[in-house]
This record gives C-alpha cells, sequence and structure tokens, in this order.
C-alpha cells in the first residue's frame, strides 16, 4: 500500500513554516533558524554528504632544501576569489588537524625549482592515527635536469582517502624537496599547496 500526502506547506505548533514549497522549490526553516539534517541525503539515486568541507593551504614563502616536514610559512589561499566550505582545517608547526570526523581526499601539489640536476625530489603526505606517530600514505618523485644555465622547474603530486574517525588524533603533514632543491611558495597565489575535502560521514 502507497500512501502520499500533498501540501504545499507544513507548520510546526505555533503557526511558523518549517517546510515550504513554490514553483519548485523547497525552503525548510526561516531566516535566522537553524536547521540540521542527520544521516544522509540523496541526489538521483547518489548519496550527498550533508556536511561538506573544501578547504585550501599554501606555501606562502619558498623554502630551501629538503623540507622533513614543511613546518611553517603555511597560509590559507585568501586572493583571486579563493574560497571554502565549511569549517576549515587548522595548522600548527606544518601538522594539519581536521574539523571533523568523516571521509576525507587530501591532495598535495608541490612545486620546486633548481639551478642544477637532481635525480630525486619527493613529494610526500604523512599520517597519523594516534596523534604523534607520522608515516607516509602517498608519495610521487619527478628530477630535474637542467637544460640551460638557470632555473628548471617541476612539480609533484600525491593524494590519499583518510578516514578521520577522531579529530584529536588523526593528522597529516607534508614533506617535499632534496638538498638545495627550491620549495616554491607564494602569497599571491597556488605553487606549493594542498586541498582538503570532506567526501562523507565515516
Amino acid at each position: 500500500m502507497t500512501a502520499i500526502l500533498k501540501v504545499d506547506t507544513i507548520q510546526d505548533t505555533s503557526g511558523n513554516n518549517i517546510i515550504n514549497e513554490s514553483s519548485d522549490t523547497i525552503t525548510i526553516g526561516a531566516s535566522g533558524d537553524t536547521t540540521n539534517i542527520i544521516g544522509t541525503l540523496q541526489n538521483n539515486g547518489s548519496a550527498v554528504a550533508t556536511t561538506a568541507t573544501v578547504d585550501l593551504f599554501r606555501l606562502s614563502a619558498t623554502a630551501t632544501g629538503y623540507q622533513n616536514p614543511i613546518s611553517s610559512n603555511w597560509e590559507r589561499a585568501d586572493t583571486d576569489g579563493a574560497g571554502t566550505i565549511g569549517t576549515g582545517m587548522t595548522e600548527s608547526s606544518g601538522v594539519f588537524t581536521f574539523p571533523s570526523t568523516g571521509i576525507w581526499r587530501i591532495e598535495f601539489i608541490s612545486y620546486y625549482y633548481y639551478n642544477g640536476d637532481d635525480r630525486g625530489i619527493s613529494t610526500d603526505l604523512e599520517t597519523t592515527t594516534d596523534g604523534s606517530s607520522f608515516d607516509r600514505a602517498a608519495t610521487s618523485a619527478v628530477f630535474i635536469q637542467q637544460t640551460q644555465s638557470n632555473n628548471t622547474y617541476n612539480g609533484g603530486y600525491c593524494t590519499f582517502i583518510m578516514d578521520v574517525t577522531s579529530t584529536s588524533t588523526h593528522k597529516v603533514r607534508f614533506t617535499a624537496g632534496s638538498s638545495g632543491m627550491n620549495v616554491g611558495g607564494s602569497t599571491g597565489d597556488n605553487a606549493t599547496h594542498v586541498v582538503f575535502t570532506r567526501l562523507g560521514d565515516t
């Protein structure tokens, strides 16, 4: 047996509209209300995370040499219309803390330049699940072969999907470069940077 309830408006006991439909637009609550949706929404049969978070940090100044980890000069992107969704990450001495539990995608993009040759330049993403012992979770490697008598450029990329079950113990940091290498940073655009995206609940 199928039951169908056809209404345009649902009100609370005080007569305030809590759900309203007009011209194919559904409004939940009113201006100033706090609306909590528990669980998972569905969009054409696909699950949609109820708490979305996207954040981006970049290295604001170039670091020289092997950065193990990159421990300073991180900043949230704040130029050219940069934005975030939700409560963002926090960072201290190069260690990033998640604002909420969930399944998170972490992307690390590195930018290198060097006046010389280097056969092994690493881009590493390191995680901890106990708050102190970090282990390499993702890596990539590139090389620079100088073609002229000045700087030559390259970049690395690695990514990891992390199940963050505790915001106090599950953290991430980043290692990059090699001896003498320049790990490029800028406060005006994204050179070396990281992207954090919460994909859904844990």
